[in-house]
């Protein structure tokens, strides 16, 4: 591959990085990406590979290894979830209790405990994975229950705006919610992760509040086709 173009995803990487507050982890969202632009941005820092399809997620991780985290972040079919739990270090994207006791099968049959995220619909928008706001406390309730699983807080998409302050309102809506989550003590629940925002809203995330973002065009320029 180019080096002047691997140059330019290293830089890209550590200007970021060495931009976000204290406290903000940066998942790279490598869908698409080659094991050299994938390995770029590794050397340059990032310690956290987020991918949509564990297919893709697989294949990478033949080449690349345990060298970093993994993280489930797009939507996780239950047909997959075999083996997405062996793969991944989080899913980020559990969205209802059916995926919810899949996962928790699974986990169970290889006696591992996944943390994972609770994906919010936060623009109640119809064509959207994501569970509902006023629907997400009862999931976490359920999941809860699951000795296999713990809820380590939630993940917002929202919808997608060519300008990143229109998103502003539906992150403030997962915060608020994530507070609310946190503040009613449920057992076996830890709320310490609020996964918001991507490469074109990532700041506004962190101003609400965020402290995992998901960047990938940032990093890596224009999707690879």
């Amino acid at each position: 591959m180019d080096e002047n173009l691997l140059g330019i995803i290293k830089k890209n990487t550590t200007g970021i990085l060495s931009s976000l507050p204290a406290g903000v982890t940066m998942v790279a969202a490598a869908k698409t990406r080659t094991p050299d632009e994938v390995k770029a941005v590794i050397e340059s820092g990032v310690k956290i590979l987020g991918y949509n399809y564990v297919q893709e997620a697989e294949s990478m991780h033949e080449i690349i290894g345990n060298t970093v985290k993994w993280h489930m972040i797009g939507h996780l079919q239950r047909n997959k979830v075999k083996k997405a739990v062996r793969l991944f270090d989080m899913i980020e994207t559990i969205d209802s209790e059916e995926l919810a006791l899949e996962v928790n099968r699974q986990c169970a049959a290889m006696n591992k405990i996944m943390p994972v995220l609770v994906e919010i619909n936060s623009g109640k928008e119809s064509n959207k994975t994501g569970i509902l706001p006023e629907e997400a406390e009862k999931l976490i309730l359920y999941i809860s229950g699951l000795p296999y699983l713990q809820v380590q807080g939630l993940m917002t998409m929202g919808p997608r705006f060519g300008k990143p302050e229109k998103a502003r309102p539906y992150f403030k809506t997962t915060k608020s919610l994530f507070d609310l989550i946190k503040q009613a003590g449920i057992p076996n629940i830890a709320m310490r992760h609020l996964s918001m925002g991507m490469s074109n809203s990532y700041k506004i995330a962190i101003e609400e509040g965020a402290n995992i973002i998901r960047i990938g065009t940032l990093l890596f320029g224009g999707r690879n086709s």
